[in-house]
């Protein structure tokens, strides 16, 4: 029950709250989504995906962020690592322009120190605990 209802509040807080400087541009719609991935027959499930406005004319969809989101466990650099591989199976897909796509970590129990450290002056890393979603 609350894994769910944690994930909806971080959706909330990327489409209503979150700096656009920290995701990368306004954040027109947010969702969970799966993404499939036919060369190796698996699925990914994406707790976030927030989307800029659609483009004028032809372009491809902007996708500003993807993320993991957990209520109950604390997020580490593999997490980090399989959003980056689907922000790579992202790319490939057309329709939509993932190439500046944040990888966004959100749980309320916190993050390896690992994590801290590899996020730490990346701007492609956004990591979201509660000081933060109650703060910006």
């Amino acid at each position: 029950m609350l894994g769910p209802t944690f994930e909806e509040i971080v959706r909330q807080w990327a489409l209503q709250f979150a700096d656009p400087e920290l995701l990368g541009g306004i954040v027109a719609e947010a969702s969970a989504a799966t993404l499939t991935d036919p060369s190796s027959r698996t699925s990914h499930e994406l707790d976030l995906v927030a989307l800029g406005e659609p483009p004028f004319g032809d372009g491809a969809r902007p996708v500003l962020a993807i993320g993991e989101v957990k209520w109950g466990r604390t997020l580490g650099r593999p997490d980090l690592e399989r959003l980056a591989r689907v922000r790579d199976l992202l790319a490939g897909r057309a329709g939509v322009d993932a190439s500046d796509a944040r990888l966004l970590l959100a749980s309320a129990t916190g993050f390896t120190e690992e994590l801290a450290r590899t996020a730490d002056g990346r701007r492609d890393v956004v990591l979201v605990d509660a000081a933060r979603l109650y703060a910006d």
